[in-house]
């Protein structure tokens, strides 16, 4: 069956009144047998990271962009699309193909549902656990950001919703963007005697002390465990730096080898990293640190149908990354025999919640922590007249709408907008919710700005942020997307060294120049005493008085050097 032949049998079963997001279309590929996974071996953990908040089943459309430059190029998780598939053995036109690539994403959308869902989730998980005695379920960051009731709530609605969910341990990064002092609260509170939050790379900066537990050891069928934690290190750069005042992150490479041979000499036969590093610090640190099992990541929200075995001094390390929005949830099972492991196995389950029926307490809990605001999140703004996602290296339709929109708000020339890779996606047709669009919006330092800006300076701003993106060298990289830029065009090659790869920027066809002064608006300012309307009240307000917003013309880069890049549609 080609792409054509593909397309027309969803038309026709969509015509022959199989009703949209059905489970019968979900059947007809074989769902029924997704989640038939055997146990195997002794050691079980199940996996997931970067839900940012979505407690709720939702659309999240895969990147058509996530090129690799170097060493990555044409390697997992640079690949998209039909590399994806071909790379990783999935049939195209599959389940698996619509839940890993942006393939065709629309009509399987519509015809195979919504994905992910808390409620969804904690049935897989709890089936999976009935399969597999004491399974560690291990949520990997980016939990209590990325909706409206997490910003309102202070985290509490995804705090109370992974207690219940069972999770037994997490690693940080945006959780810390409601300050140190509320993770604190609920560390030292709420998980307290239930969650280990571990971060081995979080110390105190007067006399570099631990503040979080490294690590936690368990007992499993026999075979001791260790789970080392690994926020995100660029925690105070990539967010500000006030709501972490006095602690200091960082990768800290040599502070987890003492870590994992801590942890070996207290008789751990599995090591296990829970990274929010962003894959390709992970394949990195794999190949340098010695007597790592595996390293189930986070971060960049790459989800990457197997692990890449990564080889170094000790062996081999496990690297996987399990993509966001509770669109995943990983299984990694090891054969433990007289102390070492033998085999492994490892998939990476698409939840789709049309196969999945919803736990009745976990959806009682969502229902409770969102009836107060049902009004407040229900209002329509507009409807869509085009797909509205974010991911991808450059742009994203969702981005150029809140570029438009604050340019038309604020009078500005250019407008830039944060590379998020969190925010779900929405279909042709749909109507835009206040919910919707909190989605996208949803931090602590929300404010939209207005400021001059030199062309030089504007050149800086791009050459960082694409140096965080493009550095060769991995740990450099800050595992965000390209800031997003409106009004100006500009080219650019991933491939060059910092301070070159941003080359021709132009404003209505003219070469801007180095010392002119250009207003540019833009949101999320790390700087402390900031001010400013939240974005989200800009955006609501440019929504309303359109009513229906038509297709986004995207404002991507002239890119240089990439033809044929696997990363690349």
């Amino acid at each position: 069956m080609n792409r054509r032949e593909f397309l027309q049998v969803l038309a026709a079963a969509s015509a022959a009144g199989m009703a949209l997001d059905s489970p019968r279309a979900l059947a007809a590929q074989g769902g029924e047998a997704l989640y038939d996974l055997p146990r195997f071996g002794n050691v079980h953990l199940l996996h997931f990271t970067d839900c940012h908040a979505q407690l709720l089943p939702i659309h999240f459309r895969e990147p058509s962009v996530n090129i690799g430059v170097g060493g990555a190029t044409g390697k997992a998780p640079h690949l998209v699309g039909e590399h994806l598939l071909k790379a990783f053995g999935i049939a195209p036109r599959s389940l698996e193909a619509h839940a890993f690539t942006y393939l065709d994403f629309e009509q399987a959308a519509r015809t195979y549902g919504t994905v992910g869902g808390f409620a969804h989730l904690t049935t897989l998980v709890k089936r999976l656990r009935a399969s597999r005695p004491g399974a560690l379920l291990l949520d990997g960051g980016d939990t209590w950001q990325g909706s409206a009731t997490a910003l309102w709530s202070k985290g509490q609605d995804m705090v109370d919703a992974c207690r219940l969910l069972g999770v037994d341990m997490m690693a940080p990064h945006w959780e810390f963007t409601l300050g140190h002092e509320r993770v604190k609260e609920i560390v030292e509170g709420d998980f307290k005697g239930r969650i280990e939050f571990l971060a081995q790379n979080v110390k105190t900066t007067d006399f570099n002390d631990p503040v979080f537990a490294p690590y936690a050891l368990r007992e499993m069928n026999g075979v001791s465990v260790a789970v080392i934690g690994q926020a995100f290190p660029y925690t105070p750069v990539a967010n500000p730096r006030y709501m972490v005042p006095d602690w200091t992150f960082g990768i800290q490479e040599e502070e987890m080898q003492k870590v994992v041979d801590e942890v070996r000499a207290k008789g751990a036969r599995v090591v296990v990293v829970l990274s929010h590093n962003g894959m390709d610090v992970d394949l990195k640190l794999a190949s340098r640190v010695r007597g790592i099992d595996a390293i189930l990541g986070g971060h960049t929200h790459d989800g990457v149908p197997q692990p890449v075995v990564v080889a170094n001094p000790g062996g081999r390390t496990l690297v996987t990354n399990a993509g966001s929005n509770g669109k995943f949830l990983g299984v990694l099972d090891f054969d433990v025999r007289e102390g070492r492991i033998t085999d492994f196995r490892y998939r990476l389950l698409p939840v789709f919640s049309n196969l999945l029926p919803p736990d009745a307490a976990m959806a009682a809990l969502v229902d409770k922590w969102r009836a107060p605001h049902l009004p407040k999140l229900g209002e329509k703004l507009a409807v869509t007249e085009a797909m509205l996602y974010r991911r991808g290296n450059f742009n994203g339709s969702w981005d150029q709408l809140i570029l438009d929109a604050i340019m038309d708000v604020k009078g500005a020339d250019i407008a830039f907008s944060p590379g998020f890779r969190w925010g779900t996606t929405l279909l042709p047709g749909q109507a835009i919710t206040f919910e919707h669009l909190m989605d996208q919006t949803a931090i602590t330092y929300p404010y939209a700005t207005l400021t001059e800006m030199s062309g030089e300076q504007i050149k800086t701003i791009l050459e960082d942020v694409g140096d965080n993106l493009f550095n060769p060298d991995p740990y450099y990289q800050q595992g965000g997307d390209m800031v997003r830029v409106g009004g100006m065009t500009y080219a650019c090659d991933p491939a060059a060294r910092i301070g070159h790869r941003i080359q021709d920027m132009r404003l209505n066809g003219k070469l801007m120049e180095a010392d002119r002064k250009y207003k540019v608006a833009g949101w999320a300012p790390v700087a402390e005493g900031a001010q400013g309307e939240p974005i989200w009240e800009v955006v609501a307000r440019w929504l309303r008085d359109r009513r229906t917003v038509s297709a986004r013309r995207l404002n991507n880069p002239r890119l240089i050097g990439i033809q044929g890049n696997p990363g690349m549609a």
